[in-house]
């Protein structure tokens, strides 16, 4: 049996270690063949914008906008359709391949056979 990763990530420049880590397990994950699903919520849900992830910056860790554009290329991001109505987002608005969904898919993905989670 395969094992799926989904990764959560609630925070932003608010906590930017634990934002950069949830980036970096999720594209780390991709690098070595691993289906991810990143989910961006709360204050990480501005990384969905294009240009947001590139003002992101954290010494000595990978360029945020790097790492999402890994998990874009083998992966899934999806921002929280909460999260996205409260910051006025549309699909319109967020960078390509990133996609809106709500809690029903998050709980579809994390209760699915041989899936990981992880919220930071």
């Amino acid at each position: 049996m395969s094992r799926s990763l989904v990764v959560k990530v609630t925070s932003g420049e608010d906590a930017a270690e634990r934002c950069n880590q949830a980036f970096t397990v999720a594209a780390t994950a991709v690098a070595s063949g691993v289906d991810v699903s990143l989910w961006l919520t709360g204050e990480a849900s501005w990384f969905a914008v294009p240009g947001e992830a590139r003002k992101f910056s954290l010494p000595h860790a990978a360029p945020l906008h790097d790492l999402l554009e890994s998990v874009l290329a083998g992966g899934r991001v999806i921002l929280c359709s909460q999260c996205a109505a409260r910051r006025q987002l549309t699909e319109e608005d967020l960078v390509s391949g990133i996609r809106i969904a709500g809690a029903p898919a998050f709980v579809e993905e994390v209760t699915a056979e041989g899936v990981q989670a992880l919220v930071y």
